[in-house]
């Protein structure tokens, strides 16, 4: 199973990218040291033209891969979403509860990948990137036309696969796909928080405690409903 999302390519929606970024060294490159510089600078200070600094290129090459820098963090969303969902489809194919699977998809939002390591990104860094910058993806004039291009795809497949987990529990719930959505957007404002706004969260909400938090939460709601 590590062998297998070792070697795993998430497939990433063509418009989002001019030039498939891993058809060469140069594009794994930008896929590469782009996380390590958004990772430190954020997307506000990142652009290409410190990119092309640091991969040793130039901006033009650059652009031949990503039309700007947001369709490149779009492009890092669509990553992650996808690689999680390959851990949970891994992480439960062994599972028949609903409750344990459930389990397991909290954990995989709160506590992160349970198989972080791949040969074309950083996972760690993913991670901490769509944790800082994913509401500069989704919350912008051009969605809604992004959305109909597609390029949520991965976001929404994942999320699509949380639905059919919950009603499997229970099958009655009236809203399904907005319990999903608001339990993964808490999951990732949480962390943002604890990163930044510590004031607006506890200091013990962390480690077991803030994984039960989410067991409660969603288990309550699953079972009153």
């Amino acid at each position: 199973m590590h062998r297998i999302l070792n070697n795993t390519i998430i497939p990433v929606k063509p418009g989002i990218f001019i030039k498939d970024p891993l058809s060469s060294d140069l594009g794994k490159k930008v896929l590469e040291e782009s996380l390590v510089l958004i990772d430190e600078l954020g997307m506000e200070a990142f652009n290409f033209k410190r990119l092309s600094a640091h991969v040793g290129s130039t901006e033009a090459a650059i652009y031949r891969y990503f039309e700007n820098k947001h369709k490149l963090l779009l492009y890092y969303i669509n990553w992650y979403w996808g690689w999680l969902e390959h851990n949970l489809v891994y992480g439960t194919a062994n599972m028949d509860s609903p409750k344990d699977k459930i389990k397991m998809a909290i954990n995989l939002l709160v506590v992160g990948p349970s198989f972080d390591e791949n040969l074309y990104l950083n996972i760690s860094l993913l991670r901490s990137v769509v944790t800082e910058e994913s509401s500069k993806a989704f919350m912008t004039k051009e969605v809604g036309s992004e959305n109909n291009s597609g390029f949520f795809d991965q976001f929404y497949n994942f999320s699509e696969r949380l639905v059919k987990i919950f009603l499997e529990f229970n099958p009655n719930h009236p809203f399904p796909k907005a319990f999903v959505s608001t339990l993964i957007w808490s999951t990732l404002l949480n962390a943002f928080c604890s990163n930044h706004v510590p004031n607006l969260i506890e200091d013990n909400f962390i480690g077991q405690q803030k994984v039960d938090f989410y067991y409660n939460l969603v288990f309550n709601s699953l079972i009153n409903e």
